[in-house]
């Protein structure tokens, strides 16, 4: 009885060993292999998928912790077949110690049996999401023939807008802001590939230059005691 006790165990531990675990590197790893525009369209496919079925979904509110120097938070979602939460921060001034503003991890469960099914660092996953769900929610809400796009605050995440934007929409001309000039000047050299291809880049000295006739305005600032960025009389009948 002892021995099948055991043998029993082990084959228990043997499933919950089938747990996937992905690396940061192994993330990039899929997006080499894939390719970055048909992992934008295909997440931007599944998330409109998952608006189409919200009442599905059991949902609770962010948990946030937060600090002087930024907010840590928990984002847990559930249906009937499986359960899952984010883990991600927000440090805006981590670049003093060469870390990401934003880092995450997730896990994915079953919900039958509670057995862990995935684990998975999420950063570069949490950015390329980020940038799908804007592309998406333009794709309804912004006008017929968008082409202009204003971006305002020039980090890491202004990059993958950017490209979601390009790929899943076709902007072809972005309109630059960030109160750090030299963030504008690495997003420019970031996006050499797409003026390449005939994206036109105008780096702006002022949030309403950036505005001034863009279709769409993204801003992608994380500094609260900045928090007003667009102002009323920047905006104009059509502008999404």
């Amino acid at each position: 009885m002892k021995s099948a006790h055991r043998h029993s165990r082990s084959r228990s531990l043997d499933r919950f060993a089938n747990t996937l675990f992905l690396s940061a590197a192994d993330i990039t790893h899929i997006v080499a292999c894939k390719g970055l525009a048909p992992c934008l369209s295909g997440m931007a496919d599944y998330i409109r998928d998952d608006f189409l079925r919200w009442p599905d979904f059991e949902k609770s509110a962010r948990t946030a912790s937060h600090s002087p120097e930024g907010v840590i938070e928990l984002m847990p979602v559930a249906d009937a077949h499986s359960y899952s939460f984010k883990y991600v921060n927000g440090h805006p001034t981590n670049y003093r110690f060469g870390l990401p503003t934003v880092m995450a991890f997730g896990v994915l469960a079953d919900v039958q049996t509670g057995l862990p099914q995935l684990v998975s660092e999420l950063t570069l996953t949490t950015a390329l999401r980020t940038a799908a769900t804007s592309a998406l929610a333009a794709r309804v809400l912004a006008r017929h023939g968008s082409r202009t796009m204003a971006l305002i605050g020039n980090g890491a995440q202004s990059e993958f807008q950017a490209l979601a934007f390009h790929h899943l929409l076709g902007i072809d001309s972005l309109r630059l802001y960030d109160v750090d000039a030299a963030a504008t000047a690495k997003l420019v050299r970031n996006l050499s590939d797409l003026q390449d291809g005939g994206m036109r880049i105008a780096a702006c000295k002022s949030v309403a230059e950036a505005v001034d006739g863009a279709d769409i305005v993204t801003t992608i600032t994380a500094d609260k005691t900045r928090a007003t960025i667009v102002t009323p009389e920047m905006i104009t009948p059509g502008m999404h």
